[in-house]
């Protein structure tokens, strides 16, 4: 098959991209700044998702598109200027579905996220559960964003004639090698430049007890892989390992790995998101046999291995 891949630089997409070639499809990626060298073998096209001319050229002659690209940012952006983060989103999303709907796309995986849930504390999220509250308040914009697209993605599958098959992937936390270390980096690539570069003391922000559900990369791009092959209609499934981590506990971990122990400290003024987020995955281990092959452990030590490959001086 033909497959596009949009945001082919980020973590899920450079990931993927590596997947699906092995398994022996035809890629194309897109990107906007800066990409992996993948091989003579990928199609590679600079441009913006904004650009409903560059959606078009992209979409042209493809089966499969796996939407992987957004505009991301972290508690700080989220919660003061929500609009930076949502408004190209929401016309980069539809922008492509038309697009790939009018090239005659066959099927589109939208990559959605958790924060479409409300907040059900220590319950975990069933995919059918969004629309029986609101969206925890951190996270309203960017979940009424995820939440709309979602829904056109309902639409072209399910209310056009002819139709365009879309899926919806809602992951829990993904790790590994290619995710952005720097001074936007979420929890777990924060933790590990703390520890690999020896911080002393390591600051944590809120008190460590934020709990999240945390999947290696290859297992959930053999997730995203198996859905392409095994569903063929509208449908919407978490992805994840189905057990929650705390901060504390991936800290003690990475420290661990690298025999590395010094003070901690907790800073309470530092902006935090949902206490705790976890999902039901018995759907997907149902529906297509998917379970997680890689405990933290060893994703842990594989990313760390990989950073310091890349990034550690």
């Amino acid at each position: 098959m033909k497959i596009l891949v949009t945001g082919a630089s980020g973590l899920i997409g450079s990931n993927l991209v590596n997947r699906l070639q092995q398994e022996g499809h035809n890629v194309r990626v897109t990107f906007r700044n800066h990409i992996s060298d993948f091989g003579e073998d990928v199609e590679y096209f600079k441009g913006d998702l904004l650009d409903s001319k560059f959606c078009t050229e992209i979409t042209k002659d493809i089966d499969v598109v796996f939407h992987c690209a957004a505009n991301t940012s972290g508690a700080h952006i989220m919660s003061s200027s929500p609009l930076v983060h949502v408004t190209p989103n929401v016309i980069m999303n539809a922008q492509l579905l038309e697009e790939s709907y009018k090239s005659g796309v066959n099927k589109f995986i939208f990559m959605s996220s958790s924060v479409v849930y409300p907040y059900t504390a220590e319950k975990p999220n069933k995919e059918d559960e969004f629309v029986f509250g609101e969206i925890y308040e951190k996270y309203f914009a960017v979940g009424w964003m995820k939440r709309y697209t979602e829904k056109l993605c309902e639409m072209y599958s399910n209310f056009l004639n002819p139709s365009m098959q879309c899926i919806v992937v809602r992951p829990a936390n993904i790790y590994g090698p290619n995710d952005k270390y720097d001074s936007r980096s979420h929890v777990l690539p924060a933790t590990i430049m703390k520890v690999v570069h020896r911080n002393k003391p390591i600051e944590v922000w809120g008190d460590g007890k934020d709990v999240r559900d945390f999947i290696y990369v290859d297992d959930f791009t053999r997730a995203c892989v198996m859905i392409m092959d095994k569903v063929d209609k509208y449908d919407i499934f978490n992805v994840g390992c189905g057990k929650g981590k705390s901060v504390d506990d991936i800290l003690h971990k990475c420290m661990d790995i690298e025999d590395y122990h010094p003070e901690i400290i907790y800073n309470s003024d530092k902006p935090s998101m949902i206490p705790i987020r976890l999902l039901d995955v018995s759907k997907i281990k149902e529906k297509i046999g998917f379970e997680t092959e890689i405990d933290l452990e060893e994703g842990l030590k594989r990313t760390i291995k990989w950073y310091k490959e890349n990034y550690s001086e």
